[in-house]
């Protein structure tokens, strides 16, 4: 496998950012700082991901694993958040992550979202 990565950390962050903002938009001066990190955290999470899978360290099974303990972790954070339940959170983690489908599975070469 060649050693360039595809991913690009600062696309995906802009990417979900825009979708949390999309999403959450009645909430979004209270959320986001929050949806900022977030987006960062997952983004950079993906890099991992990729990076391990690559290497062989890591399988999909284990690659799904690592995406699903991020994403609890950015469900834990928006819900910390007076006011946004646990449907306009997932709404919001979906949108995020329906928008990078596409970049992030083929990047990996598997379906990881």
């Amino acid at each position: 496998m060649e050693d360039v990565m595809s991913l690009d950390v600062a696309e995906l962050a802009e990417n979900m950012l825009t979708a949390f903002k999309g999403s959450l938009a009645d909430k979004w001066p209270e959320i986001k700082t929050y949806a900022e990190a977030e987006s960062k955290k997952l983004a950079e999470n993906f890099l991992m991901i990729e990076t391990l899978k690559r290497s062989g360290e890591i399988n999909e099974a284990q690659a799904k694993l690592h995406h699903e303990i991020q994403r609890n972790a950015t469900r834990s954070v928006l819900l910390a958040i007076e006011g946004l339940g646990l449907i306009a959170v997932e709404e919001a983690i979906n949108a995020a992550m329906d928008v990078l489908r596409d970049t992030v599975n083929t990047a990996l070469g598997f379906s990881l979202l």
